[in-house]
C-alpha cells in the first residue's frame, strides 16, 4: 500500500481553506467541532497509509515497532509527501508537540482570532491514537491563521488536554500549565 492508494484523497488547501470560511458563516461555533469530527473520521485512513508508506521506505512493517529516534523524520516525510506540510515533532511536558511553519489547513490571510485548524486535530487525534494504541486528545493552541508564527498542536491525555484548555481559557500560558 501506498500513501496514494486511493485510502488517502489529494485535496488542495484552498479547499479546507473556503470550507471552513463557509460552515463558519453557516453554522458559527459548531463548525470548529464539526470539522474536527470529520479530520478524526480519516484518522484511520490515515494511519493506514501511514502504516504502507513506512513499510515501503523502510521496512518497517508495524510502525509500532518503529524506533522513537526516527518518528519525527519519517513523520515530516509522511506528511510532506501528502502535500501536508513540514513537521518537526518534540516532546512537550506531558504532550507531544507537533509544530509547522507550512501547515496546508493554515490560511495566513484568514485573520482568525483562535487557532482554525480543525481538521487537522481531528486528523492528528484519530491517527496518533492508532499509533499510540490508546486514545489520544489533540488541540491546537498556536495557528498561522491568526497569524502566529507556526501551527502548533498537542497531543496528550485527554486529562492533559483539558487542563492546557482550562489554563489557557483562564488566561494562562500553555507551557506553565504543562510544567506545573
Amino acid at each position: 500500500m501506498t500513501a496514494f492508494d486511493g485510502s488517502v484523497l489529494g485535496i488542495g488547501s484552498r479547499m479546507l481553506h473556503r470550507l471552513r470560511v463557509v460552515l463558519q458563516r453557516d453554522f458559527g461555533e459548531q463548525a470548529g467541532p464539526a470539522l474536527q469530527e470529520a479530520g478524526y473520521a480519516a484518522g484511520d485512513e490515515l494511519y493506514e497509509a501511514w502504516s504502507g508508506w513506512l513499510a515501503e521506505r523502510t521496512g518497517v512493517m508495524d510502525p509500532g515497532e518503529l524506533d522513537a529516534r526516527h518518528l519525527a523524520t519519517m513523520l515530516n516525510d509522511f506528511f510532506v509527501s501528502l502535500g501536508w506540510g513540514h513537521v518537526a515533532v518534540q516532546r512537550l511536558g506531558a504532550t507531544l508537540a507537533v509544530d509547522s511553519t507550512d501547515w496546508a489547513e493554515a490560511d495566513a490571510t484568514a485573520g482568525a482570532v483562535a487557532p482554525s485548524c480543525h481538521v487537522t486535530a481531528g486528523l492528528l487525534a484519530g491517527f496518533l491514537g492508532r499509533l499510540a494504541d490508546h486514545h489520544v486528545a489533540v488541540i491546537e493552541i498556536e495557528c498561522r491563521s491568526r497569524n502566529d508564527a507556526h501551527c502548533r498542536f498537542l497531543a496528550g491525555s485527554p486529562d492533559t488536554l483539558q487542563a492546557v484548555y482550562d489554563g489557557v481559557t483562564a488566561g494562562r500560558d500553555y507551557r506553565d500549565v504543562l510544567t506545573a
